[in-house]
C-alpha cells in the first residue's frame, strides 16, 4: 500500500473585501481541480473565513496526518515569519499526531515577474511593441508595506528584478500602508526622474481593499498631473504561473528546501530602529470565527520559528 502524499494547506492573509476572499478561496477550489489525489484546503489567519484552524480541522476529517502550508503571500513580513508557524503549532496541540513542513512566500519568483510584465503590457493596450516604447515607460510597483524593513525590501528586490533585461526607463516603489514613500510620493518621484509616461502596478495577488486604494490614489494623483500619462495595471491574479508556483513552494516543503531569508530578519537581527523587535514572544493570530478565540487578537508580539 503506498502512502498518501502529505496534504496541501493554503494560508492567507484574509482582507475585509468579500470579492478578495472568494478569488482565494476559488484559487484554493482549482488547486484541488489541478491536482486529483492531493487533499487541499485554504484559511485565513485573520478577517475572512475561513480561518486557518477550521481549514485544519477540515483535513484531520479527511484522514489527512500530514501536510504542507504554503503561505499564499508575496513578501515574508511578520506573517509570513511569525503568525502562520505560531497558528500551524497551535493546530497541533489541538490534533495530536498531526504532523507538517512549511514553505516559504512565494515572491519575487520569475514565474511572477511573468506575470507582472503582461499586466504592464496590459495597461498600455499592447503598445510595447518595439524596445524603444519600454524605453519610455517608467514603472511604480506598490506592494503592501510592512512595518518589517525585511520585507518592504523584498518589494525593492522584486522592483529591480522586474527591471533588468526589460528596457523600461524605470522601475520605482511605493508602498499603500505602513511604509514610505506613499503612492502619491512615488508618483512625484517619478516625474523628478524624468518620466512622462508611468504604469502604476500593485504587487498583490487579488482584488482587495488596498490594491482598490492604490487605484484610487493614482487615479487623484493623475486627475492633478494631466500633463502625465498615468495608467493603472491589474494584480496578479490566479494566472496559471501562480498556480504551478503554488506547487513548486508545495514540493520545495516537502524536501526540506525551504531557504528562508534570516539574514535581515528584524526578529533576529537588530537592525537600526527596530531592536526592540529582536526574540520577540511568539504569540499567533487569534481569528475571531476560530473556536479558540476568546475575544483576543494579538498582533504586537510576531511568533517567528528560527526552525529552519
Amino acid at each position: 500500500m503506498t502512502t498518501p502524499p502529505p496534504a496541501l494547506l493554503i494560508a492567507g492573509h484574509g482582507t475585509r473585501d468579500d470579492a478578495g476572499a472568494e478569488a482565494f478561496r476559488d484559487f484554493v477550489r482549482e488547486l484541488g481541480r489541478r491536482n486529483p489525489g492531493l487533499p487541499v484546503a485554504g484559511g485565513f489567519i485573520e478577517l475572512s473565513p475561513p480561518p486557518l484552524g477550521e481549514a485544519v480541522t477540515e483535513l484531520v476529517e479527511r484522514g489527512v496526518q500530514r501536510f504542507a502550508a504554503v503561505p499564499l503571500m508575496l513578501v515574508s513580513a511578520g506573517h509570513a515569519k511569525g503568525d502562520i508557524p505560531a497558528a500551524l503549532s497551535r493546530e497541533k496541540e489541538r490534533h495530536p499526531g498531526i504532523s507538517y513542513t512549511y514553505g516559504r512566500p512565494l515572491g519575487p519568483h520569475p514565474a511572477l515577474l511573468t506575470v507582472l510584465e503582461r499586466r504592464l503590457d496590459e495597461a498600455l493596450g499592447g503598445a510595447l511593441r518595439t524596445p524603444e516604447d519600454r524605453a519610455d515607460v517608467t514603472v511604480l510597483l506598490v506592494g503592501r508595506g510592512s512595518t518589517d524593513p525585511d520585507a518592504n525590501a523584498e518589494v525593492h528586490k522584486a522592483a529591480r528584478l522586474l527591471w533588468e533585461g526589460r528596457g523600461y526607463a524605470g522601475v520605482e516603489t511605493a508602498f499603500v500602508s505602513l511604509a514610505a514613500p506613499d503612492v502619491p510620493s512615488g508618483l512625484d518621484r517619478c516625474v523628478k526622474l524624468g518620466a512622462r509616461r508611468i504604469v502604476v502596478l500593485p504587487y498583490f495577488l487579488f482584488t482587495g481593499i488596498l490594491p482598490d486604494r492604490v487605484r484610487q490614489q493614482t487615479e487623484g494623483w493623475a486627475a492633478a498631473h494631466p500633463e502625465v500619462e498615468v495608467r493603472s495595471a491589474d494584480v496578479i491574479g490566479p494566472e496559471p504561473e501562480l498556480l504551478d508556483l503554488v506547487m513548486e513552494r508545495y514540493a520545495e516543503a516537502l524536501k526540506g528546501d525551504l531557504r528562508m531569508n534570516c539574514d535581515s530578519c528584524v526578529y533576529r537581527i537588530a537592525l537600526p530602529g527596530f531592536e526592540d523587535k529582536v526574540g520577540l514572544p511568539q504569540q499567533p493570530h487569534f481569528h475571531p470565527d476560530d473556536d479558540g478565540d476568546h475575544g483576543h487578537h494579538h498582533h504586537g508580539g510576531h511568533a517567528h520559528s528560527h526552525a529552519h
